[in-house]
């Protein structure tokens, strides 16, 4: 009996050991995807986001390959990571997910990247809430396209947060409202530890981790992919 308890304990522990091998190497692949699908769109001749719009950010959040609903699609979810500006340059990167949502874009794709930029302090702060609705608790518009923004400040003034999507090559603005966003813990927890907040992460409390090298790259250079399309 004390043999079979011993080998259950043993199976029990290398199973907690790889659950938590797998939940590093995902979050080190989500940070990885999305670095190049930033890379990607910002360095796609007039079809990225403007400029204009990457210089004005608070924050930018991205979102690999978000799981497809249906048909003009609620959709059904998916897991991003975001940084915010700091007095130091980009905050380390937080985890996030994101549920629900009314789409305006994209009919009938398997998945979506999902590109925020949040642009002011007011979008900003319900970021670092605990939980927020896009169109509900923070405005949300469908962001402008191309080399440059447009000269008015319609953009400026009318959200707190753009949302932009890509689908089978194609990027746009989007229009997704009733989403809701809140920190993915388990990813958090895997990569920071049990001990250190959402918010801690985001406001620069927290020194980035190595696997997000890549992904801080891509945010910090994503102004000058934008100048030199």
């Amino acid at each position: 009996m004390k043999k079979i308890m011993l080998a259950l304990a043993i199976a029990s522990l290398a199973t907690m050991s790889w659950a938590s091998d797998q939940d590093k190497t995902d979050t080190t692949g989500r940070l990885d995807k999305a670095a190049a699908v930033l890379h990607e769109i910002m360095a796609a001749p007039d079809k990225g986001i403007p400029e204009e719009v990457v210089d004005h950010a608070k924050c930018i959040a991205v979102v690999p390959h978000m799981i497809k609903g249906g048909f003009v699609f609620g959709a059904q979810g998916g897991r991003g990571v975001a940084t915010c500006r700091t007095d130091h340059g980009w905050s380390a990167p937080a985890f996030f997910a994101i549920t629900g949502g009314s789409w305006g874009l994209q009919i009938g794709v398997e998945g979506v990247d999902l590109v925020m930029v949040i642009q002011n302090d007011e979008g900003m702060k319900h970021l670092l809430a605990s939980k927020f609705q896009l169109g509900a608790d923070a405005s949300a518009a469908a962001g402008p396209v191309g080399r440059h923004a447009s000269a008015d400040t319609d953009w400026k003034m009318n959200a707190e947060i753009l949302t932009y999507s890509r689908a089978k090559g194609v990027f746009a603005g989007l229009t997704l409202n009733g989403a809701d966003v809140r920190p993915d813990e388990d990813s958090m927890r895997t990569v920071y530890g049990p001990d250190v907040t959402f918010r801690s992460v985001l406001t620069g409390s927290v020194p980035p981790p190595p696997q997000a090298h890549a992904f801080l790259s891509a945010i910090r250079g994503a102004r000058a992919e934008a100048a030199s399309r």
